[in-house]
């Protein structure tokens, strides 16, 4: 029986945060050892719930460490780095080496010591198990992806969709991919391509204009057999360092005459394309007290809420999760039967707990990041309603039945507004982040978000209308305001570009 390793490594570090990434912020979310494994994601339409299907299907012994996905936040440190490489690597040699490897990786994981953390726990891991044994790598498509990974990796594969909906289907690519290199049908190589962009294709939406285009005719090369995957990701801007913006890796078969030429071509054109369209963006921004003054006119009659995003305070970019200048715009205007997604404070959590469910009391919360950074900290008199233990079962489109651990949560209604208070930090991108909070989406007439487009999976089909709000928080994409040190210069749009290839 073959023995195939698998485990997940993720973080989307934005390196403009202070919160630094502890192993215990990894436990916080997303942590499993070794026979866990199998207990939380088998029947799930996770990337571990494809990996596990394959594994029965293909007759695999699946040799499954960990798994350490983290919310995304600032720097990860190395002692957190160090312990997941540990436990991925020393699990090769427990199980008396492995025939292939199917990892789950992020692609924009930042390490104290090692800015490209992927790359190097791709390194080490070829290091180990040697230059023949294959190895497909998952990824998020708002990947940095670099040279040390393709070089170390025998594919590397990108969602398709944004929001990320398909991440199952892509274990399954990657591990139809390592059966067939097992079997010596193929010989899967990587090539890569860039351009001097710190960010492009609409920042990777995939309802539209030039990553819909680039992913559907790419899907179309892999079903015609004429490559094996073709990647393509839109980076992740928020990370000062050198490999950093959008790609396109393709994995091809070495044994076919011409196969690596005829992949750079597409993945040089592809990557063309992505200049050419670098200003292209899909969203138009609103002010929050923009959005609170629409959404107040319109309350009246409203048959389906107004779903209102704070893109700029994502938590799933690395936002704090708890700055106020949306919140305080809705307060302004008195919305009505209303909701807002969340803001992360334990503290304010433990006085609501202190005062306990029906209790009138004021509260001061919020902004204690970085106030500088879409609003300050907030005092309001309001009631608290709900106290819970944060657990949430998540069964919409990126949910696939995956618990989810927000920790200690509140709901505090000021006027005619249910504000949820979260331990962990975590964007919206489920319904049943409200409904476990004794609060039903469908019948608000608002509600409020903190994502930038995953929400859009699941609270657009009850919405409206959509907008987002720039509240100038953390993932603003004006990034002349943040100084950058370490990505290379000239880039755009910092900098005027005459040779994007950057030869």
């Amino acid at each position: 029986m073959r023995r195939v390793l698998c485990a997940v490594m993720a973080h989307e570090t934005n390196t403009f945060s202070k919160d630094l990434t502890t192993l215990d912020t990894f436990k916080r979310r997303d942590f499993y050892l070794g026979n866990q494994i199998a207990e939380v994601r088998r029947g799930t339409r996770s990337n571990f719930g494809g990996s596990f299907e394959a594994a029965d299907k293909f007759g695999w012994q699946l040799v499954h460490p960990i798994i350490a996905n983290a919310n995304p936040s600032g720097t990860v440190t190395d002692e957190a780095f160090e312990y997941i490489c540990g436990q991925i690597l020393d699990a090769v040699d427990q199980a008396g080496g492995v025939d292939a490897a199917l990892l789950h990786l992020h692609g924009a994981m930042v390490v104290d010591s090692y800015p490209d953390a992927e790359g190097e726990l791709l390194r080490r891991l070829r290091a180990k198990v040697g230059p023949k044994v294959p190895i497909a790598v998952t990824l998020d498509l708002h990947g940095n992806i670099t040279p040390l990974m393709a070089e170390n990796a025998n594919a590397l594969i990108a969602f398709k969709t944004y929001p990320h909906i398909d991440q199952y289907e892509r274990a399954w690519q990657g591990a139809e991919i390592l059966e067939r290199a097992m079997n010596g049908e193929i010989e899967p190589r990587v090539v890569l391509a860039r351009r001097r962009m710190l960010t492009g294709l609409d920042m990777g939406r995939t309802q539209g204009g030039p990553m819909k285009e680039l992913v559907e005719e790419g899907t179309a090369l892999e079903e015609k057999g004429e490559q094996l995957s073709v990647s393509v990701f839109a980076g992740f801007p928020h990370a000062d360092i050198a490999d950093v913006g959008p790609s396109v890796a393709i994995a091809y078969d070495a044994r076919k005459p011409g196969a690596e030429a005829a992949a750079r071509a597409t993945a040089e054109r592809f990557m063309d394309r992505c200049w050419e369209t670098r200003d292209y963006a899909a969203l138009t921004f609103l002010t929050p007290e923009q959005a609170a003054k629409k959404a107040k006119a319109e309350e009246q009659g409203a048959k389906a809420p107004l779903v209102i995003a704070d893109y700029t305070d994502n938590p799933g970019g690395g936002g704090y999760g708890d700055t106020t200048a949306l919140l305080k715009a809705m307060v302004d205007a008195d919305l009505q039967n209303a909701a807002f997604h969340a803001i992360c404070d334990p503290a304010a959590i433990a006085e609501g707990m202190k005062a306990g469910v029906g209790s009138t009391i004021t509260l001061t919360f919020g902004g204690k990041w970085d106030p500088t950074k879409g609003g300050g900290p907030l005092t309001l008199s309001g009631k608290v309603r709900v106290l819970t233990d944060g657990e949430v079962w998540a069964y919409g489109p990126m949910g696939g039945g995956v618990r989810r651990e927000y920790g200690p949560s509140m709901v505090f209604r000021v006027g005619g507004i249910d504000i949820v208070f979260i331990t962990n930090n975590g964007q919206a991108v489920d319904l049943a982040q409200y409904t476990a909070m004794g609060i039903e989406p469908t019948r608000k007439t608002t509600l409020a978000v903190k994502s930038m487009h995953h929400f859009r999976a699941a609270f657009q089909p009850i919405s409206r209308e959509v907008v987002v709000v720039d509240s100038g928080s953390l993932c603003s994409e004006n990034f002349k305001t943040f100084t950058f040190k370490n990505v290379p210069r000239p880039i755009w749009p910092l900098d005027e570009v005459t040779d994007p290839t950057g030869r």
